[in-house]
C-alpha cells in the first residue's frame, strides 16, 4: 500500500480528502449568495425563454404565420431533473459523507454517499437532457431562425448553471463558518 500506515483510514472511499477552504472570514456567505445569484440566473435564463415563447408570432404582414417550435413540457424536464439533484445534494449532511464526526453506523455513511451519486446523476441527466432537447429539437433538420433557437441554448445555459450554484454552495457550506466553534472538555 503506498500510504503509511499511520496515514490509513479503512472507513475512506476517496484517497484524497474534501478541500478545508479557509479563504476569508466571510467566505461562507459570499459563497451562499454567489450559489443564489447562478441559481437564480439559471432559472431567469429559461423563464425568459419560456416567456418569449409563449408570445411568439409571426410578423404584421403575414397575420397567418404559425411560429415553427414553442417551449413545451419536453424542454422543463431536464431542469426539473436538475432542480431535484440540487435538492438532493444540498440537503446531504457534509459531515456524514465525510464520516468524520463518528456516526458509528457505517451505512449512514454509505447511504449518504449513495443519495449524494443520485443527486450528481440526476444534475448530470439534465445536462444531458438539454443537450439533447437543443439537438434534436432546436437544430438537428431544422433551420429555424435565431430567436427559435435560443430556447435551446437557455435551456443548456439554465442547467449548466444550476450545476455551477450547486458546487459553489457545497464548496460554501464545507468551508468553516465564521460563528463556529469547538468545545472540548
Amino acid at each position: 500500500m503506498s500510504l503509511p500506515r499511520a496515514n490509513y483510514d479503512p472507513r475512506r472511499v476517496c484517497m484524497n480528502p474534501f478541500p478545508n477552504l479557509h479563504l476569508g472570514k466571510y467566505t461562507r456567505s459570499v459563497g451562499v449568495y454567489l450559489a443564489g445569484a447562478l441559481f437564480a440566473l439559471a432559472n431567469w435564463a429559461f423563464l425568459d425563454a419560456c416567456i418569449l415563447s409563449s408570445h411568439a408570432h409571426g410578423p404584421p404582414d403575414e397575420p397567418d404565420y404559425e411560429a415553427p417550435v414553442h417551449v413545451s413540457f419536453v424542454d422543463w424536464v431536464p431542469g426539473i431533473c436538475s432542480l431535484l439533484g440540487y435538492l438532493i445534494i444540498n440537503l446531504i449532511d457534509k459531515d456524514r459523507v465525510k464520516g468524520d464526526q463518528g456516526f458509528g453506523d457505517a451505512r449512514a455513511v454509505w447511504r449518504a454517499r449513495l443519495f449524494l451519486f443520485i443527486g450528481f446523476a440526476l444534475m448530470a441527466g439534465g445536462l444531458a437532457g438539454s443537450v439533447t432537447v437543443l439537438v434534436l429539437k432546436y437544430t438537428f433538420n431544422h433551420d429555424y431562425p435565431e430567436a427559435f433557437t435560443y430556447y435551446g441554448y437557455a435551456n443548456v445555459c439554465q442547467n449548466i448553471l444550476m450545476m455551477l450554484s450547486a458546487c459553489v454552495l457545497w464548496l460554501a457550506q464545507s468551508s468553516a463558518s465564521e460563528y463556529e466553534y469547538n468545545l472540548t472538555l
